[in-house]
């Protein structure tokens, strides 16, 4: 005798599929590397000047619009002079006379200028560049 075939229902079981996509997910949020970089945005004042070619050791100190103070890109804790003096003197080394560029914001107040300025001064650091950007000349 001769069954005939009932039709059954296909089900197609999608478990499997949502935890392998999910393990994947979790696989890639776990293995992506997260960079932080702490980037200063500092809007230079223009200059007509010509650009200056940098030196062996150079010691960038720039300040923000804000006035806080960066020491070769790193970020000081506060705004005293002796701190930044500390900061200057950790990056200066054994180092004689490094070149110093003051990079600060044209937004920048007056007085966090001339602190950088006097630091400089009372560490003996004479070779003192303020970093400006070209006028585009048309």
């Amino acid at each position: 005798m001769l069954r005939t075939k009932r039709d059954r229902d296909l089900e197609v079981n999608i478990t499997p599929l949502i935890d392998v996509v999910f393990l994947l997910l979790i696989f890639f949020m776990v293995s992506t590397t997260f960079q932080r970089e702490s980037e200063i945005t500092i809007e230079l004042p223009e200059s007509s000047g010509d650009v200056a070619e940098t030196e062996k050791k150079v010691i960038e100190i720039s300040i923000d619009n804000q006035g806080y103070y960066f020491v070769n890109q790193r970020r000081i804790k506060d705004t005293d002079v002796k701190t930044l003096k500390k900061a200057i003197s950790i990056t200066r080394g054994d180092v004689k006379e490094p070149k110093l560029i003051i990079s600060a914001d044209k937004m920048t107040p007056h007085q966090s200028v001339v602190r950088a300025m006097d630091a400089a001064r009372q560490l003996g650091l004479v070779h003192l560049t303020f970093a400006t950007k070209q006028v585009k000349q048309n």
